[in-house]
């Protein structure tokens, strides 16, 4: 059932905590007041420890001081360092945390493209809110006096469950913002509202660049409390038609009888907030989130009216090429291909009475690509339970627990035993490096995961007695 957005977000706080932060932020905040400005902490990092969470994201805006002047109150608290566009913040030596100074935005030209930024620093603090994205980040918290400065009603937002954009005005100059509203929708259960709605939809995120986007693709399936609701806002916006591949799976049927919930989109989603329940915090999730989403990329192509033959190895390419265009790391593209591949391996193995030597390959396959049995098995278990039959309503998948049992069998620690005959043994046997000895390399591992024996002498015989063809 989705979410009841419409009661108080718990745990909200009356103000923020900041009793964890680094003293000497206080200290800097002491001596820009002595001089005259004032240190403000601002965006996110107000928004979470108002909802009770840490953050690791420390943001300084200084009020009332020109840029000379904030770089010699810095310089006594360790070496300065100018980074980010036109040295728009200056970082600490030794201190993790972004300072900067006020900014506002001369119209050049029409359009988003004609804004210049300049610093300026006797701009108050309302008036440089306006230019972030949604009011949740637009409040700023003063170390010294402990007030929360929120002049669009952010605390309210957080109360009420709300999403809404600071000002219309702004929200255009970056397109990400589309994809940002999605990211913060689905991590904090927020509503968005009408206008969100339709200024998010007028937004072309051709514009971005693939990292910037897979960023915060990435962000969305990682701190989703619940995934869905953030790809509920692409569609709803219209902005999913920039991910071809996850479009096309709204609206495909599946059979009733293992897919109540109805089409292939519903099902993803599903699965992708089942999957932020299996999260671990560990590297392992980024795998795990993209491979739900990427599972069932196979079957638009191949559905034949409620069957989906062959769609676990269709959907492989596919998810190959969403990944490849988002620019994704390659390590993590030949995980979520090999785990797109096998999805449903844990549910078919235990209902086949696959034997060890199945598992085996199993794993090293997976090996091969990065990815482990156990992750396929996290995989197999958001899909499973991403629906609405009466088992995964009562989150029931047996198989898992079976799959797990045999495969350990198998492949004890469920991580296969490295290749025990190597190019040593066959040069030592007279082979010379080539494509038969390649061939002959192969045979032996499928022998070892067929015996699951270690004596590299011991597979070696059986291989070249087995077949008389390799060369003496």
């Amino acid at each position: 059932m989705p979410p009841d957005r419409t009661k108080q977000a718990p745990g909200l706080e009356s103000r923020p905590d900041f009793g964890d932060i680094d003293p000497r932020l206080t200290d800097i905040a002491r001596a820009a007041r002595e001089a005259g400005g004032r240190a403000l902490f601002v965006g996110g990092q107000v928004r979470d420890r108002l909802l009770g969470r840490s953050s690791a994201d420390m943001d300084v805006e200084v009020f009332g001081l020109a840029p000379g002047e904030l770089e010699s109150i810095l310089a006594a608290f360790g070496r300065i360092r100018k980074v980010g566009r036109s040295f728009g913040v200056i970082r600490v030596d030794g201190l993790d945390a972004d300072f900067s100074l006020p900014r506002r935005d001369n119209k050049t030209g029409p359009g988003h493209r004609g804004f210049a930024v300049e610093i300026a620093p006797d701009l108050d603090f309302a008036t440089a809110a306006r230019r972030r994205d949604f009011r949740i980040n637009s409040m700023g918290f003063d170390p010294l006096t402990g007030e929360v400065l929120d002049p669009y009603g952010g605390q309210a937002d957080l109360a009420a469950r709300r999403l809404r954009v600071t000002d219309p005005a702004h929200f255009a100059e970056d397109p990400l913002r589309g994809l940002r509203a999605a990211q913060f929708a689905a991590r904090f259960e927020l509503e968005p509202d009408r206008e969100l709605l339709t200024l998010a939809g007028q937004l072309d995120l051709a514009e971005l660049a693939p990292e910037r986007v897979f960023g915060e693709l990435r962000k969305l399936l990682l701190l989703g409390q619940r995934p869905s609701i953030g790809f509920e806002l692409l569609h709803a916006t219209g902005l999913v038609r920039f991910f071809p591949e996850v479009e096309a799976l709204i609206g495909v049927p599946q059979d009733p009888r293992w897919h109540p919930e109805g089409d292939v989109w519903r099902h993803t989603l599903l699965a992708l907030d089942r999957g932020a329940e299996l999260r671990h915090g560990y590297e392992d999730d980024e795998a795990l989130m993209f491979a739900l989403l990427c599972h069932d990329f196979g079957k638009p192509a191949v559905t034949e009216g409620l069957r989906t033959p062959g769609h676990d190895r269709a959907g492989v390419e596919s998810a190959r090429n969403f990944l490849g265009r988002l620019r994704a790391p390659r390590r993590l593209i030949d995980r979520v291909a090999a785990l797109v591949r096998d999805h449903l391996a844990p549910a078919w193995y235990v209902k086949n009475e696959a034997g060890p030597k199945a598992y085996r390959r199993l794993a090293r396959r997976l090996e091969a690509a990065g990815a482990k049995l156990d992750l396929l098995v996290r995989v197999a278990t958001a899909d499973q339970l991403g629906r609405t039959t009466p088992a995964a309503v009562r989150g029931e998948f047996p198989e898992a627990a079976i799959f797990l049992e045999r495969a350990n069998a198998a492949v004890p620690g469920l991580a296969p035993l490295p290749p025990a005959v190597l190019g040593r043994h066959l040069v030592a046997r007279g082979f010379a490096p080539g494509p038969r000895m390649g061939r002959v390399l192969a045979a032996c591992r499928e022998i070892q995961d067929e015996t699951g024996w270690s004596d590299p002498d011991r597979i070696l015989d059986r291989v070249l007695r087995e077949d008389r063809h390799w060369p003496d």
